[in-house]
């Protein structure tokens, strides 16, 4: 998805032409262009390996609310075209979604094809992302690790052309990713993410000014290492599997009480657990260890079943539970 910025795609292109596996070089890539820039248009041109798509839709855009930022109504005008026009015109069954601003890891195609198959196959998945939002370095260790999360993470993302169906006729006129985040739009269903992210967000200018950028976006971890995906078993990610192999983890981690968690969660060598019991008590535990403190319609940005969890200074996973947790995991009785 590209606009304006022919440097930053140029950088997304050539990462994405290097770690070009054999499994995607037999599925196209498209750029999709919103707009008429023609350094842009003459970037992506200038690869034989890309076919090249242009939105132009010269309407302006009339924002609902005084002072909102035009950009955000152009860019989901600008998605549903382009899925639109790969979905229904070209009828692929699945598509892979990156920004212009993304650089991605060796073994990102190869990981969206191993979930695939979850994602064809399991209704309860809504979509696939190689993204994790508390994936900087300091909260990550494990790259074969994977989590079904209630939070949209976007940012290098796969859905199903049967979801497209679904969401194409009521797709908003704006903020496109937080409206994937309502529990009306999602209706119970979850997204794959993995724990190290497979995309690196260098994009500090764009329509987000580099808001993030420094604090949340430049120390993520790109995965770096070597994974046989085709040798991985994901059964653990199916609805059912999943919600029991979590419930486990999070039954063996140590409960933490008191004021001071962060220094008790430092003086233990295994996982542990914290309890909040609402937004604001997340949002002080979450400031103090550094995470994000954001929530969208009642889930904090990566949980599952209200629960977070993020490595801390070494192997340690902590995990923020929230009041529901754990009778939604049906261990409430530990």
């Amino acid at each position: 998805m590209a606009c304006n910025r022919p440097e930053y795609l140029e950088r997304t292109i050539e990462s994405v032409l290097k770690h070009r596996s054999s499994v995607a070089s037999k599925f196209p890539i498209f750029v999709s262009q919103d707009g008429t820039n023609p350094d842009v248009k003459r970037k992506a041109l200038s690869y034989n390996q890309i076919r090249h798509i242009q939105h132009l839709n010269l309407q302006p855009v009339h924002p609902e609310r005084p002072g909102e930022i035009v950009a955000y109504y152009k860019i989901s005008r600008h998605y549903k075209w382009a899925l639109d026009e790969l979905f229904f015109k070209k009828n692929f069954s699945r598509v892979i979604i990156l920004e212009d601003d993304m650089e991605i890891a060796p073994d990102f195609f190869d990981y969206f094809e191993a979930t695939a198959t979850l994602l064809d196959n399991d209704k309860s998945v809504m979509a696939v992302s190689s993204w994790n939002d508390n994936g900087q370095r300091q909260f990550v260790l494990d790259a074969e690790a994977l989590y079904r999360s209630d939070f949209f993470p976007g940012l290098g993302w796969m859905l199903t052309k049967s979801t497209w169906v679904e969401l194409s006729p009521k797709w908003p006129k704006a903020y496109w990713d937080d409206w994937l985040r309502l529990k009306v739009v999602r209706k119970n269903r979850q997204f794959i993410r993995p724990e190290i992210c497979r995309t690196f967000n260098f994009g500090e200018h764009g329509s987000s000014m580099g808001l993030f950028f420094k604090q949340y976006l430049e120390p993520i971890k790109l995965n770096d290492a070597r994974i046989n995906w085709k040798e991985m078993d994901l059964g653990y990610l199916k609805e059912g599997n999943f919600s029991k192999h979590f419930a486990k983890i999070v039954a063996d981690a140590k409960p933490l009480y008191g004021a001071d968690v962060i220094q008790q969660a430092s003086n233990i060598d295994g996982d542990v657990r914290i309890r909040y019991s609402d937004q604001s008590e997340f949002e002080r535990i979450a400031r103090q260890f550094g995470i994000f403190q954001e929530w969208k319609d009642g889930i904090p940005r990566t949980a599952y079943k209200g629960v977070v969890v993020f490595r801390y200074k070494t192997s340690r996973r902590v995990f923020l539970v929230g009041p529901a947790s754990l009778r939604q995991l049906q261990i409430e009785n530990i």
